[in-house]
């Protein structure tokens, strides 16, 4: 349980640099600041995927509550508006807690109020419930409940503004509250137990996000309140509201819900003790990157903002699902990638609203094999291997992927027959997970024969050699050629990228951790002894955080010590500097493998890498690791505050590696 009390809480500055997510199985989800505040256009009670995992619409963004004792009024939410923060209910806000979900509790008067927030497992639903507490002294007074929500009914990226095309009609039932404000768009039917519903409703003008603004982008927005809900919390002292797209006649046992969730999320930790606190809080994240598409299931990259994406999957899907266990989850994931193998490459992204996917990446493929391989491997481990023609549709795709890459494929994406190795790029594309691209310019592009990439393509042939022996001679090749092309003995270490721009016998010498891959984070390492270990040390000199790996070395051209600005400045230092939480996983490994991997290498890497990182858990995204982080000193998370690979990664090493 994360618990934060009324000093972090009444505290706005470090309130809000905490933000709680909760997810719904199929692409929905629901998340603010530890205080209510929201600071970003994605903050919501309910963001529905209305074609899961896609189609993302922010329908409910909050409900607004004001607890009247008496005659007295006291405001609950908070809201920043231009100039002012009103109202400011986090001053009577007493904590905030992960219970595991996320509970906040004001008190007034001696009258404590718990309100929690739960969304429905597999539905587009949120349940929130308040229960009100009466302390010793408490007044000898009625109390009531008002609730106002807010709602938004727009794409999950955008923002809405007052108009004159909303659909203000509130159709009441039995228990229950329908609006449907726009054509098109699903009704959100409000389930509850008020006494009263008032039906007159209007615009709250001028909301402005913060964190959007510092990002440069559209940062205000108006929000319509359609009704009001007033509970009676002397008749009912815990009220119910459930809102979503599913009708129902009235609001649901909510503690019924409450605790199926519960269990649910406690069969996900059965078996880690409680005393792996690290390894229980993330065996829980990992749970809520894993939705529904289709007939299967994928991953989302990360909350907030991602959708689905190739290489982030197939990365992540190995520390969230296959060291936690759950390899029939990695199965359906991967299997329902097998159908879209084309010209050997697999879609980097599938767009939110069904447009065609992208083949724009050389290495989700080359992920795709190696995650492929370690289910299978892991099956017949477990003694449950694959049925035979789930085997098949996967070895499938390794060949189909393996031979298209040998044919060569689109953005020269092919086999260069001299040394093994594999070339990608052109100019305007950016192919790598280095894939920041502004307009037309690509800001790392790294055209040629990226180190990373032969890593991945070494192991690619390896995984598939173990099956047969047509792939064994390029392996062999690529092996040799490697190590002779790609290791900079001025620096000890290895070059970036050889054959840059296609410069034969070219090499660029920059410093990026993508050389770590050659030594940790695959199943073959392609340097051994003192180089092995040359690598580690130099990665860690210049590029080890305590959050992960910078992505460019603080003394090379172009770095970049803060992520901050608009869009443009943003994207400019996305790898030029800024910190990457995935590649702890990589470095640990390879730190341990260097050094013997013995269980006091491993002790020593749990102290020296794990534990600084577990408050992390409780400073960006509670329970989770952030997308990115500042390369200077303190840090500061960015990016995403929910990323499936960084929980990945630190998963697969705490219970894989280091194990």
């Amino acid at each position: 349980m994360l618990r934060f009390d009324h000093s972090i809480c009444g505290d706005l500055d470090r309130a809000l640099r905490r933000e709680w997510l909760e997810t719904n199985g199929i692409g929905g989800f629901a998340s603010s600041t530890i205080v209510g505040l929201d600071t970003r256009r994605y903050h919501g009670l309910l963001t529905a995927a209305l074609q899961p995992p896609g189609d993302r619409y922010l329908l409910l963004a909050k409900l607004e509550e004001t607890l009247v004792v008496g005659d007295r009024r006291y405001e609950l939410a908070a809201n920043q508006y231009p100039g002012t923060i009103h109202p400011a209910g986090f001053t009577l806000q007493r904590e905030f807690r992960l219970d595991p979900f996320p509970v906040f509790v004001h008190a007034v008067d001696a009258f404590v109020l718990e309100k929690s927030v739960l969304l429905v497992h597999g539905e587009n639903t949120v349940v929130v419930t308040w229960e009100l507490r009466r302390e010793d002294g408490a007044a000898d007074a009625p109390v009531r409940l008002e609730v106002r929500p807010l709602i938004a009914f727009r794409d999950f990226h955008a923002t809405t503004h007052a108009n004159d095309g909303i659909d203000r009609r509130v159709v009441l039932g039995d228990g229950v509250a329908t609006v449907t404000p726009y054509r098109g768009l699903p009704a959100l039917h409000v389930a509850h137990d008020a006494d009263r519903v008032d039906g007159a409703g209007d615009w709250y003008r001028d909301f402005e996000y913060a964190v959007e603004r510092a990002r440069g982008l559209d940062f205000r927005e108006d929000l319509f309140q359609p009704f009001t809900l007033h509970f009676d919390l002397d008749r009912l002292p815990c009220a119910t509201v459930v809102a979503g797209t599913e009708e129902r006649r009235r609001a649901v046992d909510a503690a019924a819900l409450a605790r199926d969730e519960a269990e649910r999320r406690a069969r996900l930790v059965a078996g880690v003790p409680e005393s792996e606190v690290l390894q229980r809080t993330l065996v829980t994240a990992a749970d809520q990157y894993v939705v529904r598409r289709g007939p299967g299931k994928t991953i989302i990259a990360g909350y907030p903002w991602f959708g689905d994406w190739g290489r982030d999957t197939f990365i992540a899907v190995r520390g969230l699902c296959l060291a936690t266990g759950r390899l029939d989850v990695a199965r359906e994931i991967l299997l329902a990638w097998t159908d879209v193998v084309s010209e050997g490459m697999l879609p980097n992204r599938f767009a939110d609203h069904g447009e065609q996917p992208e083949y724009n990446s050389v290495d989700a493929a080359l992920w795709f094999v190696v995650a492929a391989r370690e289910l299978l491997d892991a099956a017949t481990i477990a003694g449950h291997p694959l049925p035979l023609a789930e085997v098949a549709a996967l070895w499938g795709a390794i060949e189909a992927i393996l031979e298209g890459y040998v044919r060569g494929t689109r953005h020269r994406i092919g086999l260069d027959a001299s040394d093994g190795l594999l070339f990608a790029g052109e100019p305007g594309v950016q192919l790598t997970w280095m894939d920041a691209k502004i307009g037309d310019w690509v800001v790392t592009p790294r055209i040629g024969k990226p180190v990373e990439i032969q890593a991945l393509w070494l192991a690619a042939l390896h995984a598939a050699s173990a099956r047969t022996d047509r792939w064994a001679a390029l392996l062999g090749q690529g092996r040799a050629s490697f190590e002779r092309r790609f290791w900079n003995a001025d620096g000890g270490c290895l070059y970036d990228v050889v054959d840059p721009d296609g410069v034969a016998g070219a090499a660029d010498a920059t410093f990026r951790p993508n050389q770590i891959l050659a030594v940790g984070g695959l199943p073959i390492s392609l340097l051994d002894g003192a180089r092995a270990r040359a690598v580690v040390d130099g990665v860690e000199s210049r590029l080890w955080t305590p959050l992960g790996l910078r992505s460019l070395a603080s003394d090379e051209p172009g770095y970049a010590a803060a992520y901050r600005g608009g869009p443009r400045e943003r994207d400019a230092s996305y790898h030029q500097g800024t910190v990457w939480p995935w590649l702890f996983g990589p470095f640990v490994e390879a730190w341990v493998r260097v050094r013997g991997s013995t269980p006091a290498v491993k002790r020593e890497a749990r102290e020296r890498f794990v534990l600084p990182l577990e408050g992390h858990l409780a400073h960006a995204g509670l329970g989770h690791v952030s997308e990115i982080a500042d390369a200077a000193a303190p840090h500061e998370p960015g990016g995403c505050p929910f990323q499936a690979w960084s929980v990945a990664e630190v998963l697969r090493i705490v219970r894989r590696v280091l194990a």
